[in-house]
């Protein structure tokens, strides 16, 4: 199934990508956690997590970021303030290019989330109001591809 691509423009605060964010909708409906997470290590997204996404504008400079929804559904904002709005829900797949912005908007109670980076890759929390954006540009510049597709 070909992903939905949104595209997002670069801002003063964040830096987005000029790869689109790739959602997939219920891509992985009716996998486990444990059934996301196997899936998403055989294509090389390792180093996951499993939990929500946070209420407040922010990024990775250093890797590039998958979320699957596990469970629940969530309102969310992509590219920072003013950003495109996006509803997600069980089974739904956000790859997210290093320097995109996100931000949970609401969610429901029962939002289980599982997050995972391109070659497991160390991540940062970048802040708009406090990073520096030029230096996360040069970070965001340094980080390779993800190889393969987290679906």
């Amino acid at each position: 199934m070909p992903p939905e691509l949104l595209q997002l423009v670069p801002g003063r605060a964040v830096p987005n990508s000029p790869q689109p964010v790739r959602l997939y909708r219920a891509a992985l409906r009716g996998h486990t956690p444990t059934q996301i997470e196997e899936h998403l290590a055989e294509r090389g997204w390792t180093n996951s997590w499993r939990n929500g996404i946070s209420p407040f504008h922010h990024y990775h400079s250093t890797a590039h970021e998958v979320l699957v929804m596990a469970r629940g559904q969530a309102r969310l904002t992509l590219g920072g303030e003013g950003g495109l709005e996006v509803q997600v829900g069980e089974g739904d797949v956000l790859l997210l290019p290093a320097g995109t912005g996100h931000r949970n908007d609401g969610s429901s109670a029962d939002l289980l989330v599982i997050g995972a980076y391109a070659g497991g890759r160390a991540w940062d929390l970048c802040r708009p109001e406090e990073t520096d954006v030029e230096a996360a540009r040069e970070r965001i510049g340094r980080v390779p591809g993800w190889g393969k597709e987290p679906v």
